[in-house]
């Protein structure tokens, strides 16, 4: 299997295809990189070059016990780069990819980027605190963990069959096959990974990093997201970057990039190529 080690030993397993401009994809929790099975075949079919990779913990890479936080995700996103020698690169990320992506900008510079995009994605902060009171509280992120230390089996049969590709809605119809697939990457990972990245992608604060980037930056996010919560996401993201497009979408769920996918790889063309 195609993967790098980083500097403190961990395999990321990723996934190459094509040439030309370079878009890369961060997944969110706790999935891997065939989340962007889609994205990818339609942009290699565009005729750019698609990478993505699987978080440390996640999918094929190592499922080592520590390190499950942003700056480690943004070292190991750093290190596929830099493997690949990737530059002009349009980095991607949903949900906590999101805030990969945006960690690994402020942390290690834009001289290989030229865009990024944020799909309903985690920054600027999500748990509420005295600064950020809109934030959900910190019982609902604990709650995700029992759940998880409980019966992770179960707890990633009942995340997609509702709130994150929004089959809970009514008029809403369910698929198996996207449920089983969300199922199949979850349990892929490690429990530890997952359990200790509920904290990452919940109270990381990105606040200084949002306004650290520079290059031209879509945040799409729907007001009906039921996993990040579209008031204290997409705009605040949008406002603090220096170079930020906030797209709105009505009724899409958290996990529209599958169950949207038509209309969120239009978008994503069109940014790209503007």
């Amino acid at each position: 299997m195609p993967t790098v080690t980083t500097h403190d030993g961990v395999e990321i397993f990723y996934k190459d295809w094509g040439s030309g401009q370079p878009i890369v994809f961060s997944h969110g929790w706790p999935l891997s990189g065939d989340d962007w099975d889609t994205q990818m075949l339609f942009f290699l079919s565009h005729g750019y070059r698609v990478v993505a990779h699987d978080r440390r913990g996640h999918g094929r890479s190592t499922q080592v016990a520590d390190g499950h936080d942003m700056d480690h995700y943004a070292d190991d996103l750093k290190a596929v780069v830099e493997h690949l020698d990737l530059r002009d690169a349009v980095h991607v990320g949903h949900s906590t990819g999101g805030g990969e992506v945006v960690r690994y900008l402020a942390r290690h510079g834009e001289n290989r980027a030229a865009k990024a995009v944020l799909i309903s994605a985690v920054p600027p902060l999500m748990v509420q605190t005295e600064a950020n009171p809109g934030g959900l509280p910190k019982s609902v992120f604990d709650d995700l963990q029992a759940q998880l230390a409980a019966n992770r089996s179960e707890f990633y049969r009942a995340l997609p069959s509702g709130p994150f590709y929004g089959f809970n809605r009514p008029g809403v119809e369910s698929s198996e096959a996207i449920i089983a697939n969300w199922w199949r990457q979850g349990m892929m990972g490690g429990a530890k990974a997952h359990y200790d990245g509920i904290v990452a992608f919940s109270q990381t604060d990105f606040t200084e990093d949002l306004k650290m980037i520079t290059l031209p930056v879509l945040v799409m996010h729907s007001e009906d997201d039921q996993i990040v919560p579209y008031a204290d996401a997409g705009p605040m993201s949008a406002a603090l970057l220096p170079n930020g497009t906030l797209k709105t979408y009505t009724g899409f769920p958290h996990g529209m990039p599958t169950t949207q996918s038509d209309t969120i790889n239009a978008d994503l063309l069109k940014f790209i190529r503007s």
